[in-house]
């Protein structure tokens, strides 16, 4: 299994993937989802992946080849995040249906979604969601990140805490809290984890992470927020026993 984040706020973007990739209970190993793009110097581009493994590296390698054959279409001529979006989604699904036969089976699950993110030009920087079938979303002002993959775990955290005007260094770390409470929850995802912090109109990848599952960051990190969360629940209003009421008993 996989879980990637994208939170797009106002300062810039901060994207964040798991490692781990599940081909069965005795087949467990990692693989990165995090993959930047050399481009043109006026853009900068990431994409996240997460579903079928065979999908996600063909369609890595078809945008790659389309890059390097200068192809009508591709990542280095796409003039907006939303286009470049729309030419991902017509390269998975293309992808996708050269494992399914006349019958519309399959005899595995070929789908793959995908998180493209970055920002190109005087266009602002964003994320767009890629989904199995080709379509996309972007973020918003109300929900400004986009999830893939085990994605239940780490939402409320996101859903509580960020907005557009979060800094930048503190949604970095409200993203790592999201993933390692994934983690903590479910085997399928897991590090090393990768993250990247681009700054809005800076065309720099400079600010990228890798934790491992012993590095001192993730561990310390992964304390205090176990600590303050056992805080916060000591600190909850007790329950007020005169608002006890009688059961209804059915059987």
């Amino acid at each position: 299994m996989t879980y990637c984040i994208a939170a797009s706020i106002d300062e810039g973007l901060i994207l964040v993937s798991d490692s781990r990739t599940n081909a069965g209970i005795d087949n467990v190993s990692t693989h990165g989802k995090m993959h930047a793009f050399k481009t043109n110097d006026d853009r900068k581009i990431v994409l996240l992946c997460a579903g079928n493994l065979a999908t996600t590296q063909s369609v890595l390698e078809q945008l790659h080849r389309d890059k390097i054959k200068n192809a009508g279409v591709n990542l280095n001529n796409v003039e907006c995040l939303s286009e470049a979006a729309a030419y991902l989604g017509h390269v998975s699904v293309e992808k996708q249906k050269q494992h399914i036969n006349p019958e519309g089976q399959s005899a595995f699950n070929p789908s793959a979604s995908f998180i493209l993110a970055g920002q190109i030009g005087d266009e602002p920087h964003g994320a767009f969601m890629v989904y199995a079938e080709g379509n996309s979303i972007t973020s918003s002002a109300n929900t400004p990140f986009l999830q893939i993959g085990e994605s239940k775990y780490g939402k409320p955290i996101l859903d509580r805490f960020l907005k557009l005007g979060t800094s930048i260094d503190e949604a970095a770390r409200c993203c790592l809290v999201s993933m390692d409470s994934t983690i903590r929850s479910n085997a399928s995802v897991g590090p090393p984890v990768e993250m990247l912090i681009y700054r809005k109109n800076s065309f720099s990848f400079t600010e990228y992470y890798c934790f491992d599952d012993d590095d001192d960051y993730l561990l310390q990190l992964r304390r205090s927020w176990e600590h303050k969360l056992r805080e916060a629940i000591g600190a909850l209003p007790v329950l007020n026993k005169a608002a006890v009421k009688t059961m209804r008993v059915d059987l």
